[in-house]
């Protein structure tokens, strides 16, 4: 595949830099059992393949439930760091160890020295589900790759993280969640030089969720400081959670667990299973799905929305990059292959609850159908629902960054996942292991082949080069250019890609599901 210029670090200029791909030095050839020092003690890492690996260091004490996190206690000795730590208590994710006390993170490192790029990954799972302990996540390959220090974490999710309960005297609670990342920053600012990293360029990556989190944190005051670049990936924060409809939730959720006002403060007591079992109900907002919990307008640790009405101002300054897959939806199938197979009387009761704007769904088969004359129905259903459901966040969120003149890069990925023959075309959660390059960790790859294997390259090097400089290797989002890299067979720039959808629910009202 021939890359494109705008997208290939010159590998020769890094090497007479002495910072060459992949490269290594004395002290990781040496290092058999690698030891590092944190502010609270030292740990002791592994070697794996060309990197070191440093799994499950504590960054917070055991938090107690609802509050605002910790610094961990200090520690004589050296303690193992092999193995990963528990993920935050959740339906599903049974190949997990799971606890309240999950606020551990993952190193990859080439070597204990220098001061490289750090890139500290942000997990998805829409706030509920979800951990950075995945193979899809495993850091090692990415960090030998672009010779970056590699970061990812858990911390408190779902009701655990984000349960707005200040009315019930725990006033941290509704972003319990968001403290944990900030905490996990700061200890990646006052530790991370002894992992061969630099504190001082320090790139924050999620996708789906992970990205939303990270678009609150850029309007979170204590987050300031703590990163230096922002890379989005199909997670989009509007706006946050508002503290009237955060309190609709928290009720529901107290009702399911047989409390109410009167005895509220006794679900800090609840034993963990009964708290995951009671996530099922139907949000009350929404309408449809189990309670959403999310960052919640505050006016605690969240002042202000993240992208209403404007970018928010405290983060103009720091290069931001957001993308999306080009059929997002494809990626909520599951099991259920019916809707590869709709009839054009089926689409529109399906779109009415997938797009989640309030449109009237053959209004938009209409619009498409003419957009599209050769579509599928099942087509025209994945392309409108991913227009308006999942890839409106993202252009609000490029526009309001172009509007304050801060920059912003945008992204689209185009190329077909090989499972099944192609039908899932480049579905939600693609981009992980292409980012990370571990292709047979992904259900929608599975195997690695040159093709694969060139488009990771591909996007690797451009993650890379965008935590090095802070951009990517393209012109940034402009009004009304809107510049936007294709990730394909052959990667190119395009001029405001897929324009006539853009325009059309640009006349429709937006609304960010959680809100």
């Amino acid at each position: 595949m021939k890359l494109p210029a705008m997208t290939t670090i010159d590998r020769r200029a890094l090497i007479a830099a002495g910072l060459a791909l992949g490269a290594t030095s004395p002290a990781h050839a040496q290092a058999a059992e690698p030891i590092a020092r944190t502010a609270p003690g030292r740990v002791r890492g592994a070697q794996q393949g060309e990197v070191l690996s440093f799994k499950g260091v504590r960054y917070g004490a055991p938090p107690r439930r609802f509050e605002a996190p910790e610094p961990p206690c200090s520690w004589r000795g050296v303690r193992d760091a092999l193995t990963y730590g528990a993920a935050c208590p959740q339906r599903g994710l049974e190949d997990e160890v799971q606890s309240e006390d999950c606020l551990f993170l993952n190193v990859w490192t080439p070597a204990l020295s220098g001061r490289r790029p750090v890139m500290v990954y942000i997990h998805g799972g829409a706030y509920n589900t979800g951990s950075g302990s995945s193979a899809v996540t495993d850091g090692a390959r990415l960090a030998a790759h672009g010779d970056v220090v590699v970061v990812t974490l858990n911390h408190r999710i779902n009701a655990f993280g984000y349960c707005y309960l200040a009315a019930h005297g725990f006033p941290d609670s509704g972003n319990a969640g968001q403290l944990d990342l900030i905490l996990a920053l700061e200890w990646v600012r006052d530790n991370i030089a002894n992992f061969g990293g630099d504190p001082d360029c320090v790139t924050v990556f999620g996708q789906s969720g992970g990205g939303a989190k990270i678009a609150t944190l850029m309007a979170m005051p204590a987050a300031r400081g703590l990163f230096h670049r922002a890379a989005t990936m199909s997670g989009q924060q509007v706006t946050a959670s508002g503290p009237l409809n955060a309190t609709r939730r928290t009720n529901a959720y107290l009702e399911a667990l047989g409390l109410n006002s009167a005895n509220a403060r006794s679900v800090a007591s609840i034993p963990v299973a009964r708290l995951v079992e009671a996530l099922q109900p139907t949000d009350p907002v929404l309408g449809f799905g189990p309670i959403y919990f999310g960052p919640v307008l505050d006016e605690r640790h969240l002042t202000r929305h993240p992208f209403y009405p404007d970018a928010a101002p405290q983060s103009l300054g720091i290069p931001m990059m957001i993308g999306n897959t080009h059929d997002e939806t494809r990626g909520f199938v599951g099991a259920d292959r019916s809707v590869f197979s709709m009839t054009w009387d089926d689409v529109p009761a399906r779109l009415a609850s997938a797009m989640r704007i309030d449109v009237l769904p053959e209004r938009v088969v209409t619009e498409y159908r003419r957009l599209y004359p050769h579509h599928s129905p099942s087509d025209v259903y994945f392309a409108a629902s991913t227009a308006a459901r999942s890839w409106r966040g993202a252009l609000i969120e490029l526009e309001a960054r172009a509007q304050a003149g801060a920059s912003a890069f945008a992204y689209q990925l185009d190329w077909r996942a090989p499972a099944e023959g192609g039908i899932f075309g480049a579905p939600h959660t693609l981009d992980i292991p292409v980012v990370f390059g571990n292709l047979e960790a992904s259900a929608y790859i599975g195997e690695r082949t040159a093709e694969g294997e060139a488009m990771s390259r591909t996007m690797m090097d451009t993650f890379v080069r965008f935590a090095r400089t802070g951009n990517p290797g393209w012109t940034p989002y402009t009004l009304p250019q809107r510049a936007t890299m294709i990730f394909d067979g052959t990667s190119r720039v395009e001029n405001d890609p897929r324009r006539a959808e853009r325009e059309f629910f640009a006349r429709i009202p937006y609304v960010q599901p959680g809100t």
